[in-house]
């Protein structure tokens, strides 16, 4: 029994205290340390993947349009003309062609919705109503 009762008054003196402190702080600064290399991450490849300015480019995709599940149209500009281009399983072909500028969009007039009642008559309305 000697033994024993030696043993458990070594024990509990051999294990380490543990340091709530210094591991917060550990955990802490690991945390930080994986969002800055998420971070990182992010930005490298946002960086690595940066197209050129639309001002360099040629061609532009003005509007698509869907005619069935594999067909559409595409409206491109392409040094100052506007081209109108069918796209299909068989592949592209080349609709028509517009001379000159490009045409300015249209601007689709919205029918007028009718202007709403002031707070004071809507309070009135319903004192009345109720």
């Amino acid at each position: 029994m000697g033994t024993l009762a030696l043993m458990l008054a070594v024990a509990p003196a051999a294990t380490p205290e543990f340091n709530a402190a210094g591991e917060l702080v550990r955990v802490v600064l690991s945390l930080l340390g994986i969002i800055g290399l998420i971070l990182a991450a992010g930005w490298l490849t946002r960086r690595m993947q940066r197209r050129h300015g639309v001002a360099g480019r040629r061609i532009r995709c003005v509007e698509t349009f869907a005619v069935g599940a594999r067909e559409r149209l595409l409206l491109l500009d392409a040094d100052g003309k506007r081209l109108l281009i069918g796209m299909g399983p068989g592949g592209m072909r080349t609709l028509h062609v517009y001379d000159g500028a490009a045409a300015e969009p249209v601007a689709i007039e919205q029918p007028a919705a009718p202007p709403l009642p002031a707070f004071g008559e809507l309070l009135a309305r319903w004192k009345r109503s109720a």
